[in-house]
């Protein structure tokens, strides 16, 4: 069938390639569209393409229940269009409270719907720049009786920003946080009362959630809509360089770099959060215990690439301590970014952080809050 761009849905499928001004194609026949590429189409003005009747995952492709709607649908796609205007901090909850719902779906034995998915998540990732080092800070908007949906969404968003920081481009980093909102996705079956549990956890219960990747990956496998690499991120997300992970047990190479990424930022944002077993902790002590880990578990790269954005501080920085007492940053030591040497505010005291390992900066008193 033909349609125009505005009508297209990522999984069409293109029956006739698109020629671009150098009779060359712009996109070959057979391609299954992404949002990228719709978004090509649109930039160079193609009026109509030619698409299967059916999506590359084998639903049926309905134009008209895209474009020309009145009603409901009409109205969600007012919705959508809406979120550029909504502040990032607003944006953020509206997607925590709208993966409530496709979570819930999926406890039920809903599909994954990958084109939802995209358009809940990717308007939150293409406003990186608005989250800036406020990344390091996603905890802070965590309700703790909803912390599973805040971490879902949160890892998503920190594991897009490792990935842009460590030079990944545009398209690709979208993906890895895409990989990063997905990881958890096969925790919806497993026992609802394991996930809100407030204890610790039994044997047999931490056996049910090690499963998790395994179901995250069966969500995901069969479609087309998603990378290989992605799909293996989300299957190997728990393992660890030292092959202490699960569900695998992979070591070092075997486990693909989106999986490195997407597991400290799913142990950092665990970690800063305060949840009904556990406080929450300092961002700058958990990137140091994260420094720690990355000679056994973790990917030096990625602990690097992450630490240099949360030490983006400078001389004159103010800082709070973990005692409490506050202070002006005089100097900092290029290899331990997070251990600089501070002046004591009131007095003429110079503290080296890395000559008290006890003590450790609890916050940033110049930083902003998310907006």
């Amino acid at each position: 069938m033909r349609v125009e761009p505005t009508q297209l849905v990522p999984g069409c499928v293109l029956i006739k390639g698109v020629k671009g001004k150098t009779s060359k194609d712009l996109i070959p026949q057979k391609t299954t569209l992404t949002e990228e590429h719709i978004t090509v189409l649109k930039k160079f003005l193609v009026p109509s393409v030619e698409v299967a009747a059916k999506l590359a995952t084998g639903e049926m492709f309905e134009p008209s229940s895209i474009l020309r709607q009145e009603g409901p649908a009409k109205e969600k796609a007012s919705n959508i269009e809406n979120s550029t205007k909504l502040s990032v901090k607003d944006l953020y909850n509206q997607t925590v409270e709208e993966f409530k719902k496709l979570f819930s779906g999926w406890q039920n034995g809903v599909p994954l719907d990958l084109p939802a998915v995209r358009k809940l998540m990717i308007p939150l990732l293409e406003r990186l720049d608005e989250w800036d080092n406020e990344v390091f800070s996603l905890s802070n908007l965590a309700i703790s009786k909803d912390y599973f949906y805040h971490h879902c969404v949160a890892v998503g968003i920190i594991s897009a920003y490792i990935g842009r920081k460590m030079g990944y481009r545009h398209g690709e980093y979208l993906q890895i946080g895409l990989a990063g909102f997905l990881s958890d996705s096969g925790m919806a079956k497993i026992d609802p009362a394991i996930i809100v549990k407030k204890g610790s956890l039994t044997h047999a219960e931490m056996a049910s959630i090690k499963k998790h990747p395994t179901y995250s990956y069966r969500f995901v496998e069969n479609s087309s809509m998603l990378t290989k690499q992605v799909k293996l991120a989300i299957l190997q997300h728990h393992e660890r360089m030292d092959g202490s992970g699960y569900p695998l047990g992979l070591t070092q190479k075997k486990i693909h770099m989106y999986a490195r990424i997407i597991a400290v930022a799913d142990q950092y944002h665990a970690m800063t959060c305060s949840r009904p077993y556990q406080d929450s902790q300092s961002s700058f002590h958990v990137v140091e215990q994260l420094q720690k880990d990355q000679y056994l578990k973790l990917d030096p790269r990625v602990v690097h690439t992450f630490m240099e954005g949360i030490a983006n501080f400078s001389n004159g920085s103010r800082v709070q301590l973990s005692d409490l007492r506050t202070g002006e940053i005089v100097f900092i030591e290029p290899n331990q970014p997070t251990r600089p040497i501070i002046k004591i505010d009131g007095t003429e005291e110079l503290i080296s952080l890395q000559n008290n390992p006890s003590l450790y900066i609890q916050a940033i008193l110049s930083n902003q809050t998310i907006s």
